[in-house]
């Protein structure tokens, strides 16, 4: 596969480099003042090894939702998983690097019907149904769909419950659903669920899976051939995070369920893939230091940070996705630890990333760092107010380049050899050639510069003055 735009190329780097040595020359280079990404295509292929050691007969759809990113896309197809897609738009990408339409599950349980033509029209015939009508539009649509029934099964405890709006009662409404695919003449071939992203009650696993062993055995009363089992998401992927205790309860009730190599299990993992392979910089922009300790008029009692990423933009997953993030200074602070607040470019109150935590007094143009951001962030992300998505680098270790580097829909038009920060000015161009176009004058904002002499770099003038508190 020709890659195109430049941005889209993975930066080998060498044992000398890695994402935070990648950061640090980007931030310090002057060439960037927007918030930017790193993307560290090896934490991709780790968690990919992970998994299968860990859930040997499960086979990964990942997510697409999470994050669709063609890098990320590309990756995990280079690896052999497959994909769950919840629109035309997500199999049409899934399609377009050169995956197999029998390697996708739509698994969104109420579609339109122009999406459900349009899967029809590709070849993409595994699909999810929890209602009655979908199994009627199926028979209008696609009859030749093979239909996974996916019944609720919640964990007491997940970041992201989605029983509310999908799954059907195991006990009730699914085995009538058994019985109305028999008598449309639908293909039923297999079960699914999802217990919640982001999930935190291990067991639960073991109680869905006891259900779909259940509405197997039905099934196959009813006169269908089941044959797929699918074990949803819910998988953590923060740095610190592990899937072992949840492979552990998955592995034990697949023995004693499904001890068969003729019943495929499959799952549909997200964030364990992609959370912790983004890491984002983003530069305070702004500072208002708060005084209001009326003994003390002079003392700064708390800092906002405006910074130049937001609720709007890749925190969006604050309010969306329940994240907590945590910011860590670009570069070491010193004394006392000042309360602070961390706020987003725009002009709604609204847009605060973090309300209250301690740091070190920082300046203008000093970058603050978040990991974990790869799990519903770009996605959702918005210009809101006319501030940009931030722009995604992409690297990748030696060892892990070659593995990837012959592996489709990778190629070598793929990857850049050759390390920071030459090489990646290149990913500051829309088009991946004019690097002049992204050049910005250093920031030069620090407030000490402000206080003592000006110095030659910055292009800005100022006028410092200490003001007393107005009463």
């Amino acid at each position: 596969m020709k890659v195109a735009n430049l941005d889209e190329r993975i930066h080998v780097l060498d044992n000398s480099s890695n994402v935070m040595t990648v950061i640090n020359e980007i931030a310090e280079s002057g060439l960037q003042e927007e918030a930017f990404y790193v993307l560290d295509v090896g934490d991709i292929v780790k968690k990919h090894q992970i998994w299968k050691e860990l859930l040997p007969r499960v086979e990964p759809f990942y997510a697409v939702k999470c994050n669709d990113s063609l890098t990320v896309l590309e990756v995990l197809a280079s690896l052999g998983t497959g994909f769950d897609c919840a629109s035309k738009g997500e199999i049409s990408k899934v399609l377009s690097i050169g995956v197999d339409p029998s390697r996708i599950i739509f698994a969104n349980p109420a579609k339109p019907a122009s999406h459900i033509r349009h899967a029809a029209a590709v070849g993409v015939d595994i699909t999810t149904v929890d209602n009655e009508s979908e199994l009627h539009k199926l028979k209008k649509i696609h009859p030749n769909a093979k239909v996974v029934i996916r019944i609720r099964c919640d964990a007491e405890v997940a970041q992201c419950p989605l029983g509310m709006k999908f799954g059907c009662d195991p006990n009730y409404e699914a085995p009538n659903l058994l019985r109305l695919s028999r008598m449309l003449d639908l293909d039923v071939v297999g079960i699914s669920f999802h217990v919640g992203s982001g999930c935190q009650d291990p067991p639960v696993f073991y109680r869905a899976i006891r259900h779909a062993r259940t509405l197997f055995d039905l099934s196959k009363d009813l006169g269908f051939k089941p044959y797929l089992v699918d074990i949803g998401g819910g998988y953590p992927g923060d740095t610190g995070t592990s899937i072992a205790k949840i492979a552990e309860v998955i592995n034990s009730a697949i023995d004693e369920f499904f001890n068969t190599d003729d019943v495929q299990i499959i799952a549909e993992p997200g964030r364990f893939f992609v959370a912790s392979a983004f890491t984002l910089a983003t530069a305070i922009h702004s500072k208002r230091s708060v005084r209001n300790d009326k003994m003390s008029p002079n003392s700064v009692t708390n800092n906002m940070y405006y910074i130049n990423d937001g609720v709007y933009g890749s925190f969006n997953c604050i309010l969306y996705d329940h994240q907590h993030v945590v910011p860590t200074p670009l570069k070491n602070g010193c004394g006392k630890l000042i309360p602070s607040s961390i706020w987003g470019p725009t002009c709604d109150g609204l847009d605060q990333v973090v309300e209250n935590v301690l740091l070190h007094d920082m300046d203008l143009g000093d970058w603050i760092i978040f990991k974990n951001m790869g799990a519903y962030t770009l996605p959702v992300a918005s210009p809101f107010n006319g501030f940009p998505i931030p722009k995604v680098h992409v690297v990748v270790d030696e060892n892990i380049w070659l593995l990837l580097k012959d592996l489709l829909p990778l190629t070598d038009d793929h990857f850049v050899i050759g390390n920071t920060p030459a090489n990646l000015q290149l990913g500051l161009d829309i088009g991946g050639t004019k690097v002049d176009d992204w050049t910005n004058p250093p920031m030069g904002l620090s407030t000490s510069g402000i206080i003592g002499e000006p110095t030659q770099s910055s292009p800005f003038i100022y006028e410092y003055a200490e003001v007393e508190p107005i009463n």
